[in-house]
């Protein structure tokens, strides 16, 4: 039964009600069937219901690093990859060739620094003697003048000093060595880096949804700004998956990261459970709404992306409280009253605070009270101490048809 239905019948039974009164005139006034329900406790809330579609949680075009010819691709669409697995290899010759020809280099010098360290310790011995001839024969033209020729003794300083200036020309020429094997290292490294880059992998795990090279393809390095680079695979994660809502500006304030929200995806018949994780925080200005995301957990792949989700967000809530059924109240704000039934089976209008409103009841503030009656429907033909008949309605039953 629907609301519209109900009313008719609310209205067809009082006018039956009233025009037998009529009829019956001059004798006592009869009492007049009026659908009621109670006034009970309840959790309340308001809700909105907002449509997106499902987006993968992360989705990229996975491009090769380093240009070179697709040598094997271990995927197809449809896969489903770990982070890290292999997903193609590339073969790259020149890169192969200046791999072998950076290694050749690193030996080549790494002989050239033995050699260098050889010359090094050949001078500091020569130094090591000169350094001693000399300290002696001064020492003894110390002890013993005019035994030796100055001569003698000026010829050995020199020799001496000649010693020490080509140790430190072999150290200089050992310290070069040594930095040129830095530098050859580098470039292996970086030859041996670049080499890497042709076995592509899964930046994160997920499902390959599309497939764009084959075996033998020119693959373009991704980072190569002056072509169109074509990627190998496209990679999307969905064990998690988007929503992406645009919540209108009237109920931003209400938004709060953290927030369960209830989505229906009617092409599964399912609800799903998920929660607000960020939002944008400012409004777009050409639609007055702000871009807020749900994630939504989706271990098994049950949704799709692309598919529609319709998310519930609970707005307001309060916990027990007095409610009445929307059709009990009539007027709005501070003019809001409810037609009650008292103990003796008479009406009496009442004014009554609301507060919360929901699509099927509005709390109560004050004026009522737990369990008393309230009459449904239109109250056009009665009127406050007519006596009347409450039959009682389950209107959450009539709620839930609808």
């Amino acid at each position: 039964m629907t609301l519209a239905l109900l009313a008719a019948v609310i209205l067809f039974a009082t006018g039956c009600g009233t025009e037998k009164a009529a009829a019956g005139a001059g004798t006592p006034e009869r009492a007049t069937p009026v659908a009621v329900a109670k006034v009970t406790r309840e959790d309340l809330a308001r809700q909105v219901e907002l449509a997106a579609e499902f987006r993968p949680y992360q989705e990229i075009d996975v491009h090769a690093k380093v240009s070179g010819f697709l040598k094997s691709i271990s995927v197809d669409v449809g896969d489903h990859v770990r982070q890290g697995q292999l997903i193609a290899v590339l073969e790259i010759p020149e890169m192969e060739q200046e791999l072998a020809q950076a290694a050749g280099t690193v030996k080549r010098t790494a002989l050239e620094v033995d050699r260098a360290r050889s010359d090094v310790r050949r001078v500091q011995s020569a130094v090591d003697i000169r350094k001693l001839s000399y300290e002696r024969l001064a020492k003894v033209a110390k002890q013993r003048p005019n035994l030796i020729a100055q001569q003698e003794i000026d010829d050995a300083q020199a020799r001496y000093n000649e010693a020490q200036a080509q140790l430190s020309s072999a150290q200089a020429t050992l310290a070069a060595t040594q930095e040129q094997v830095e530098v050859t290292t580098a470039t292996e490294e970086r030859v041996h880096t670049m080499m890497a880059y042709s076995r592509i992998t899964a930046p994160f795990a997920g499902v390959i949804t599309d497939r764009r090279g084959d075996p033998g393809a020119l693959i373009q390095a991704g980072t190569a700004s002056h072509t169109q680079a074509m990627p190998v695979v496209r990679l999307s994660e969905i064990d998690r998956l988007r929503l992406v809502l645009p919540v209108p500006e009237s109920i931003v304030p209400s938004i709060k990261v953290g927030d369960r929200v209830e989505v229906r995806v009617d092409t599964l018949q399912r609800v799903f459970q998920g929660k607000i994780a960020r939002f944008s925080g400012q409004l777009d200005t050409s639609t007055r709404t702000m871009e807020t995301e749900v994630d939504i957990p989706n271990p098994a792949g049950t949704i799709k992306p692309g598919m529609y989700g319709y998310a519930i967000l609970r707005l307001d809530r309060r916990q027990n409280a007095l409610a009445v059924p929307v059709q009990a109240v009539s007027g709005h704000g501070s003019e809001a009253t409810v037609m009650v039934v008292d103990a003796n089976k008479k009406l009496e209008e009442r004014h009554i605070d609301a507060g919360l409103e929901t699509p099927t009841r509005i709390e109560i503030l004050s004026g009522l009270k737990e369990q008393d009656l309230v009459v449904l429907g239109s109250r056009s033909r009665l009127k406050s101490g007519a006596p009347v008949e409450p039959k009682l309605v389950n209107t959450t039953a009539i709620a839930r048809s609808l």
